[in-house]
């Protein structure tokens, strides 16, 4: 007895502690919802004010917006999974990978690189003019909600195409079979087999396109489109109105939360049993395409990475090049060690974190344990915008509460604030990781562990962590890419004198100083390429 006391004690500890750290990742949403349900006239007559101003415009731009995108990423993502999966042609095992490549363009970056060559002065329309003759504006501005959907469509369609390759690659090929020797044509198994067994696919898809859309801050505002995410901002740090930041941010993260539940809805009903193709009937196979047709399925393959990739990274190049000797190199130095350090301090932070959680509640799946690692894992849903005002609103009460006290030095003043936030997204994108890991490690091996005298932190070590270390640090390269490419949190809550490469290309690219901000952009670009290298790799073992 005398020796389980401590042991519960421990076990009881390590809970709470569990219990504690989602408690605080989830304060910021708590505080965020707590401020919108508190209605006094005050918050009232805002809200009536933003609904005579601001507020339809917000709704009614953002509707449009996510419209237009839900449509482009649906047929985009789903006709090249189509054509990757049910068709082989020369090349496709190049196309397979190529349309992933957009995963690693920040959205804000491909439009500060249209932007730059499409506008006015920029080398098109300049070139066009001396050539032609022609004056004036050759082109439609670019900086506007049409805009901003061409640059989302060709961002964010690898999220459909992603889900939708997987169901079709799982699922299709021995009903298409099927309906083939029933005599239907191909046109007719794609139609009413094929896509029909995608749909929720693609509806997921969707679903996490449209929250990345709302979340996005880059690029509605450098293109002046005013969405909630915009008006978040504009409320906050131009109005000086917190009330209404809360409002919109409430708003926002009901509209994502609905999204959420769409696409955790399509998540599940694509759970049920999947076949894998049969590999050695030479009908299951794709079928095979030649000439026009095999051209015109590289051309649905091909332009989206030319449109979300290749194109972008070209646009950038020009004004590296052509302003190489003028680049701020001692500056960049600067700007790069910041994102290094927030990146890595966070990603190692996230990583630590999501262990202790997943191994919390493998020992202890007891539903508090499960709810705490829930509540984590909707993290990554919220958008950065929402997570600024929710962590901000509870500093606010506790500085007009105690005004010696040093709360709101230490969240805006110092790194703290920039990493709580960090944590806040992407600890879910670490615990993702390493429960993938964790199920891959039976439970018996466990119990195995316990009848050789094996448990607590000796079973992590010696059993659990030599099995972890691939997905923990798939884990840690994932959320530092994703910190390094973080913009509205970081804009908002860095410390002074700390701007990161983000930070930076958003300003300069804000102040139309594009060539300067090429070279930022294109270090975040590669950056970004490394969790598309892990995706391909870990797609073509699947496959194998």
């Amino acid at each position: 007895m005398r020796r389980g006391c401590p042991r519960r004690l421990g076990h009881g500890l390590a809970q709470a502690g569990l219990w504690a750290f989602a408690a605080w990742l989830a304060l910021p949403v708590v505080a965020l919802v707590a401020a919108a349900l508190a209605w006094d006239p005050a918050s009232t007559d805002v809200l009536r004010e933003m609904a005579a101003t601001a507020l339809p415009g917000y709704v009614w731009t953002s509707i449009w917006l996510c419209a237009g995108v839900a449509l482009a990423v649906g047929l985009v993502g789903s006709a090249t999974a189509v054509a990757v999966t049910l068709f082989d042609f020369p090349g496709r095992r190049t196309a397979e990978w190529m349309l992933l490549l957009p995963l690693a363009m920040p959205a804000y970056v491909v439009a500060y690189a249209y932007t730059d060559f499409l506008q006015f002065s920029g080398p098109l329309q300049t070139t066009l003019r001396d050539a032609l003759g022609w004056q004036g504006r050759l082109f439609p501005e670019i900086r506007n909600p049409w805009g901003a959907a061409w640059v989302f469509t060709f961002t964010l369609y690898p999220y459909v195409y992603l889900l939708a390759r997987t169901a079709l690659a799982e699922r299709a090929p021995q009903l298409l079979e099927a309906a083939r020797l029933l005599g239907a044509p191909l046109c007719r198994r794609v139609r009413e087999v094929a896509l029909p067994l995608a749909r929720p696919a693609i509806a997921a898809g969707i679903a996490l396109a449209l929250m990345e859309t709302l979340a996005d801050f880059g690029v509605v505002s450098y293109f002046g489109v005013q969405t909630f995410t915009a008006g978040i901002y504009k409320a906050w740090l131009v109005m000086d109105d917190r009330t209404a930041a809360a409002q919109l941010a409430a708003m926002l993260l009901a509209t994502v939360a609905l999204l959420l539940w769409v696409e955790q809805r399509a998540q599940r009903r694509l759970r049920f049993a999947s076949q894998r193709a049969h590999r050695g009937s030479a009908e299951a196979q794709p079928a095979r395409l030649s000439g026009r047709r095999a051209a015109l399925a590289w051309a649905v393959c091909a332009l989206p990475v030319v449109f979300g990739f290749v194109l972008p990274v070209v646009f950038m190049l020009r004004p590296l090049v052509h302003g190489w000797a003028d680049l701020p190199w001692r500056a960049f130095g600067g700007w790069a060690r910041n994102s290094l350090l927030l990146a890595g301090g966070s990603a190692a932070l996230a990583t630590a974190a999501a262990l202790a959680l997943a191994y919390g509640v493998r020992r202890r799946p007891a539903w508090p344990n499960r709810v705490a690692v829930r509540v984590v894992g909707l993290g990554y849903a919220v958008p950065g915008a929402v997570v600024v005002v929710g962590l901000l609103l509870p500093v606010g009460w506790a500085q007009a509460r105690w005004p010696d006290s040093t709360v709101s030095y230490w969240v805006t003043a110092t790194v703290f604030g920039v990493v709580w936030a960090y944590l806040v997204r992407f600890t879910a994108v670490a615990l993702q990781s390493v429960h993938s890991g964790y199920s891959r490690i039976p439970g018996s091996w466990d119990d195995a562990a316990a009848t050789l005298g094996v448990g607590g932190a000796g079973l992590w070590w010696r059993v659990h962590w030599p099995l972890l270390r691939r997905s923990a640090l798939a884990a840690l390269l994932l959320v530092f890419v994703d910190v390094m490419k973080e913009l509205p949190a970081t804009l908002v809550l860095r410390p002074f004198n700390s701007d990161t490469l983000a930070v930076v290309a958003h300003q300069l690219a804000r102040d139309e100083r594009l060539g300067e901000a090429a070279l930022p952009a294109l270090t975040l670009v590669a950056v970004g390429l490394i969790p598309v290298v892990l995706l391909s790799r870990a797609l073509r073992s699947v496959q194998r």
